[in-house]
């Protein structure tokens, strides 16, 4: 069972420095070196140098190992190194980690990172392609022989239910599309600067599994995204405000596979998220009530809506239509849909900005600011905080 209490990690630790490269569909240079500007530019805007690192964690489905991404920063002796599970869903695992390590001593300045040439190289919406047999692959056994090859027609297996169990049609999916769009299309750093959506756009784009449309998915980006934590206290002492980390907590459901937990009782719900969001409202002592700005991971519109229905912004069926009446602010960057797919550590510096006061997109007043992680995988999320 998940924890039913709150846990001792909120206010130890701070996200100090962000840094990216651009985002692009061909950067024209290896995913190291991707990885190494990122994080280069991140120490930059914490105000900190490569010697202060003693800590570094990445993902799965990395090809820029720890050490050799700190031996290209000059970064020295680590005494901490990690790597989370399970692609998008570690994002936020990521920073917890890094609190974790920052909180029990082991490390005084962490830094998290994503690198990869996700356009012009490997294109996970390519779909499943000379897997090697293992057990956590076994249950794609199960859905590969009928056509279910990408992340596309697994989320849509999904989708479906969710439309039919509360007689919604696939339009209702477009609000996510064009909130994001629209704050794409004002952000300079976003693939789709300068480019809004409408709901008839989102109507007009072609299928790419029933009841996914072409704008229902996120586009596919190279780049690197990195973001330094350390303690509240040093935070305290460098250039920019502190974002808090009020609460972090991972999540993985009952009968949890990767993408295809097609054999749970119910399937317009994500249980991984709910297990994430109960902790973290428990351990910040807050609810959806006080959150400023929504950073919701959007490799798919219809698992932002689940999203925040598990969260409880709303009830079940009901969040298309609290997206449409823009109640909280949603992905105030543009998300993955509309600023860059980099498996959710841009919303992080998203959250990161938000708090600072220094989004392009900024939302009066933000001070308590959720982040989430991949969705129908094991997952995470953040609750970041103003200082005080």
């Amino acid at each position: 069972m998940s924890l039913r209490a709150p846990d001792a990690l909120g206010g130890r630790a701070a996200v100090v420095g962000i840094g990216a490269t651009e985002f692009s569909k061909d950067s024209g240079r290896s995913e190291l070196r991707l990885a190494a500007e990122a994080v280069r530019a991140a120490l930059r805007d914490a105000g900190l140098r490569p010697a202060d690192v003693d800590g570094m964690v990445t993902f799965t489905m990395d090809t820029s190992p720890e050490i050799t991404v700190a031996q290209a920063c000059g970064i020295g002796e680590l005494s901490f190194f990690s790597r989370v599970h399970y692609g998008g869903g570690a994002a936020c695992a990521t920073v917890q980690q890094a609190a974790l390590a920052v909180a029990a001593g082991v490390a005084e300045v962490v830094v998290c990172y994503r690198a990869f040439n996700e356009r012009s190289g490997r294109r996970f919406g390519s779909g499943v392609r000379h897997r090697e047999p293992s057990a956590e692959g076994a249950a794609l056994g199960w859905v590969l022989p009928f056509g279910l090859l990408t992340p596309a027609s697994w989320v849509a297996m999904a989708a479906r239910r969710y439309l039919h169990a509360h007689g919604l049609t696939p339009e209702v999916f477009g609000h996510v599309a064009v909130v994001d769009r629209e704050h794409a299309a004002t952000n300079p750093a976003a693939y789709f600067h300068g480019r809004p959506i409408t709901l008839a756009d989102h109507a007009a784009s072609r299928w790419i599994v029933e009841p996914l449309r072409l704008l229902d998915c996120c586009q596919e980006t190279d780049g690197g995204q990195a973001v330094v934590v350390t303690s509240l206290e040093r935070a305290r002492d460098l250039p920019h405000p502190p974002a808090v980390v009020a609460a972090a907590a991972q999540g993985s459901g009952r009968a949890q596979e990767q993408m295809t937990s097609f054999y749970r009782d119910d399937l317009t719900g994500l249980p991984e998220m709910g297990v994430v969001a109960r902790q973290l409202w428990r351990t910040a002592g807050r609810g959806p009530a006080d959150i400023d700005v929504a950073i919701l991971y959007d490799h798919f519109t219809p698992f932002v809506v689940m999203q925040l229905e598990e969260f409880g912004f709303c009830g079940r069926g009901e969040a298309a239509d609290f997206v449409a009446a823009r109640t909280v602010p949603l992905n105030t960057h543009g998300g993955q849909l509309g600023e860059a797919y980099l498996h959710g550590m841009n919303g992080i510096a998203e959250g990161v900005r938000q708090v600072r006061g220094t989004a392009v997109n900024q939302a009066p007043g933000a001070e308590n600011v959720l982040v989430t992680a991949g969705t129908g995988v094991p997952t995470s999320a953040l609750l970041l905080t103003a200082d005080g």
